[in-house]
Parts: C-alpha cells; sequence; structure tokens
C-alpha cells in the first residue's frame, strides 16, 4: 500500500485550470454558446408562463449554501441557468408581455451591449476613453434631432444631452441644479423653503427625487388631477397652488410635467404650464419617460408642443426605443447648472483635455463618478435601423393598440377608461355590465350601478373595483399573458402595454380571447358583496 499524499487544494485547482480569467479562445468558444442559448431562448419564449409562478424564496432551495471552490463548466452552469433561473424570471421580452410600460428589445440593441461590455471602459471623462465620450454627445444630437427638440437642447445648440440609467437620476441631476441655482440667490439656509410639483399622476421617481435632494416632505405637491382634464396636470390649478405656496412664505422650485404618465399616459399641456412655471422663476423638466420615443414619429410630435419652454427633457431608449437597460436619454439647456451642482475635480483626475475647457467629462453630468459605454448600443439601434424603420415600428404597436382598443369597444361588458394616445389601452368591466350579471345588485331607479368603486344598492356595498381586480389576476394566472393595473379617479383599471419587440396582432387577439374568457367565468360567478 502506497503513502497517502495530500495536496494543497489551491495547488490541486491550479492543475485543472487551463487559462486565466480572460482566454480570447474560451471567450468565443462559450460565448457562441451564451448566443445560442439566448437565440434558443427566444425561440421558444411563448411555451413559458409570462408571469413566473415560483413562490418567494425558491432559489435559495435550489442553490448550494456556498459558492464552489472548484471552477464548474459553463455547460453545467447554462443547465442551471435553464432549471433553476429562467422558471424564475418574468418573461419581459415574451410577445404576450403587456404589463406596466415595454422594456423593447432589439438585437441591435443587444450586440451593443457587447460591445460595450466587451471594452468594459470606464469613461467618466473623456480623457478615459475619447470615443466613448464623443460618442455620447454624437448619438445625444442624432436623437434631439429626430425628437424635433429645439436646438437649445443640443451641443449643436448651446445645450446638450448625457445618457443616464434611469429617469429618478435624471430627476435627481436636474433637481440638484434648480436647487442650487435657487439657493444661490435666496440663501442656502432657506433650503427648507423650496417647493416642488407635480400631479398625482406624476411619477413616483418625482417624489423620490425630491427626497433626496433635500425637499422637505411637506414641501412636495402631487396636484389632483379630473376627468375634466382626462387626468392632466391643469396650469390654472397649478397656478392657484403656487400662489398660496408664496403667500405662505414657501418659494416654488420645480415642476416635472409629464407626456404619458404612468397610469394611463395622460399629456401635460407643457406650454401653458411652462408659462406659469416660468412666472416664478421655476425649473422645468419633462418626462416623457415612456411617450418620447413616440415623437421621432411627425404625427405625434405635437404632444411634446411648448417643449421649448422646459428647462430639461428626457425619455428611456429602455423602454420603447428597442435599446436594452439601462439607457435615460436626458437634454439639457444649460449644462452649466448640472456641472456646477455635480462635479468634483480630485487631483488624480486632473488632466490637460480637461482643463482646456474643450471637452465633455460626463462624470460632472450624473451623481457617479464611474459610467457604462452606454451610447454603443443606442449608436448601433440607430445605425441599425434607421429613422425610417423605426418609426415604423413604433406605429405597428401603435396599430396593434389600436386593435386591442376596437375590441374592447365591441364587447359592451367593457368601457375605455382613458383616451389612447400611444400603445396603452385601459379598460375595465364596467359598472352596468355587473349589475346585469347580478339583477340583485342594481339600481332599481336606473338599472345601472354608477360609482366608480361601489354603489350603496338596498344597504349593500358592490365593490366593481374587486371585480376588475380579480379580472386581471385570474388573467395573470393563466400564464398566457400578463398585464398590470392603475388606479386613476378611484377607477381601478387594467392595463394593456403593448411594445414587446416579438408581439404581433395574434398575440393580441389572443390576449382579448383570454380577457373575455375569464370575464365570462367572473361574471358568470355571484358577485361577493361587502355588506358592511
Amino acid at each position: 500500500m502506497g503513502s497517502l499524499k495530500f495536496e494543497h487544494p489551491q495547488e490541486n485547482n491550479s492543475a485543472h485550470m487551463t487559462s486565466g480569467p480572460l482566454d480570447p479562445e474560451e471567450f468565443r468558444r462559450q460565448g457562441h454558446m451564451v448566443i445560442d442559448f439566448i437565440a434558443d431562448y427566444y425561440k421558444t419564449i411563448e411555451k413559458y408562463p409570462v408571469l413566473s409562478q415560483v413562490q418567494p424564496g425558491y432559489l435559495k432551495k435550489r442553490l448550494p449554501e456556498s459558492a464552489p471552490y472548484d471552477p464548474e463548466p459553463i455547460e453545467t452552469i447554462l443547465q442551471d441557468v435553464q432549471d433553476h433561473i429562467v422558471p424564475g424570471l418574468t418573461h419581459w421580452q415574451s410577445p404576450n408581455h403587456f404589463a406596466y410600460f415595454p422594456a423593447a428589445f432589439s438585437t441591435a440593441a443587444f450586440l451593443g451591449e457587447m460591445l460595450s461590455t466587451g471594452f468594459n471602459v470606464v469613461g467618466f471623462n473623456w480623457m478615459a476613453s475619447p470615443a466613448a465620450t464623443e460618442l455620447e454627445t454624437i448619438v445625444m444630437d442624432w436623437l434631439g434631432d429626430m425628437l424635433k427638440l429645439p436646438k437649445s437642447f443640443l451641443f449643436s445648440g448651446n445645450g446638450g444631452g448625457v445618457l443616464q440609467g434611469t429617469t429618478c437620476e435624471a430627476i435627481v441631476c436636474t433637481m440638484a441644479a434648480a436647487r442650487d441655482q435657487m439657493l444661490s440667490q435666496i440663501g442656502r439656509e432657506n433650503i427648507g423653503k423650496l417647493v416642488v410639483y407635480g400631479s398625482d399622476q406624476t411619477h413616483s421617481a418625482l417624489q423620490k427625487a425630491s427626497q433626496i435632494v433635500g425637499i422637505h416632505p411637506k414641501n412636495f405637491r402631487a396636484i389632483e388631477t379630473t376627468t375634466s382634464t382626462s387626468f392632466a396636470l391643469s396650469p390654472e390649478v397649478l397656478k392657484s397652488t403656487i400662489c398660496s405656496d408664496i403667500e405662505a412664505g414657501l418659494v416654488p422650485l420645480f415642476l416635472c410635467a409629464t407626456v404619458g404618465t404612468t397610469a394611463i399616459t395622460a399629456v401635460d399641456p407643457l406650454g401653458p404650464l411652462c408659462e406659469v412655471a416660468k412666472e416664478h422663476d421655476m425649473w422645468v423638466h419633462v418626462d416623457a419617460a415612456y411617450a418620447g420615443s413616440a415623437c421621432i414619429c411627425p404625427e405625434f410630435q405635437y404632444f411634446v408642443d411648448g417643449v421649448e419652454g422646459a428647462d430639461s427633457f428626457s425619455l428611456n431608449a429602455h423602454k420603447w426605443f428597442f435599446t436594452t437597460l439601462d439607457c435615460c436619454c436626458l437634454w439639457v439647456k444649460n449644462s452649466s447648472a448640472l456641472v456646477s451642482s455635480l462635479s468634483t475635480n480630485p487631483e488624480f483626475l486632473r488632466n490637460k483635455a480637461t482643463d482646456s475647457k474643450q471637452v465633455v467629462d460626463y462624470k460632472d453630468w450624473q451623481i457617479a463618478l464611474s459610467r457604462r459605454f452606454r451610447a454603443m448600443k443606442l449608436w448601433l439601434v440607430l445605425r441599425s435601423y434607421g429613422v425610417g424603420n423605426l418609426r415604423n415600428f413604433l406605429r405597428s404597436h401603435v396599430k396593434m393598440a389600436k386593435i386591442f382598443e376596437g375590441l374592447v369597444g365591441m364587447d359592451k361588458r367593457f368601457e375605455i377608461v382613458a383616451p389612447r394616445h400611444f400603445s396603452l389601452v385601459c379598460f375595465r368591466v364596467s359598472p352596468s355590465a355587473i349589475s346585469k350579471a347580478n339583477p340583485s345588485l342594481s339600481d332599481h331607479d336606473n338599472g345601472k350601478l354608477k360609482a366608480h368603486n361601489y354603489e350603496l344598492l338596498n344597504g349593500v356595498k358592490c365593490v366593481v373595483n374587486e371585480v376588475n381586480s380579480k379580472l386581471l389576476e385570474a388573467i395573470n394566472g393563466s400564464g398566457l399573458v400578463y398585464m398590470s393595473h392603475a388606479v386613476v379617479g378611484g377607477m381601478y383599471v387594467l392595463r394593456c402595454a403593448i411594445g414587446a419587440s416579438l408581439t404581433e396582432e395574434k398575440h393580441v387577439a389572443m390576449a382579448w380571447k383570454v380577457v373575455q374568457e375569464h370575464a365570462d367565468a367572473i361574471l358568470g360567478t355571484k358577485i361577493i358583496v361587502d355588506q358592511t
């Protein structure tokens, strides 16, 4: 019997390693495997439930308690991705994903992301990678020109654009610039007097930004909207609110107007709102995160009429512009205001290019120091498809939304609850349909349930919102499609947002069939009411 030999684990591990962490040929081999895996995923994506069916904590039960000491082959890892990760995904690229807003995707964006990741540059300033900075300035002017933004927002004018991660980041940066501009006039000790304005339909990113920038929570205004303005922010109500704040000794600072609100894509009237804001030297930011992409089409550009009165404008190319996360496009008229608020100049970053004032250092246009080469993927999207095709892609989604809207309109049990401006359709089962399905709940005077939430009928509350909530739960539970909801004006509404790159008319028709089938089941069942 020979003597036992104990090898040091590290030595044993090294013996099995054939390359370092970045070997070009191994990268090529494994890269092909990952591309094949992803291509097969898209080819078969419709076989998966759109909304993940797993329960919280599922993954911890499937994976080891600690990381492996020895390397594992990519084949094993990819099998685990298929077996354990894919079941826990909600499939945003599924043609049957109609929830929230789209995360539209394209081959060009994916390849651009590969190039960006492959180069893996850290482009905090021009010197760190001149091409990353200069390409970003070019594509932001290209896209701004496509949107017909005033030249004052472009580098070719006196402004400029920057690629942020999210809308929240864009609003934080612009609000910080507005804050510092105002405090330089009234004194930094008066920060507690600054007021931020939006509507009750404005994205919650505005409130988060206000908290981060240091606005007192009591000085955040979410102005109520109504059906009379289709839930757009009223300039008259804004003016009244501002005047009340000024009388109370407060200082109006920042207005966020929205083109395409999150709930129902309401459009705030930019021109009149900017006029009100400018009477009080306020910074106006226009959030067009979702709908802004459509404005490259001439027929939609009127939605941003009045933008010339704003100070900044943003859209998310990672929503509806076929570009992968993350890619928020922000344009400002006064870039020096951003730089003044956000710049730091440590010695280790000093260089001749920066000192010359001839270059853009994007670290001074954002929160973080480090930044990704986001411009690469946007450049590939613009070049690979061209303006004409991009417009047609967007128009096809709007056309499918019109088709879905028409299908809803033909079924008298449903009603459209907000104007369809783009590719989002907001609908619900109507109160009258609920009363007809349950005659005992009807108002004997007119046979209808009149209230949005419920109607007190013979001492019984019939909850209309609950019926629509149950309908959405049943639709999503089927796994066939995925939609989301909103509550606007007290109404619980279902949202069908069309924009996934793989969606075709047949998927829209199937989605409506699923809605109808589950409505049949729910309306055919006696509605449970709240007796309290």
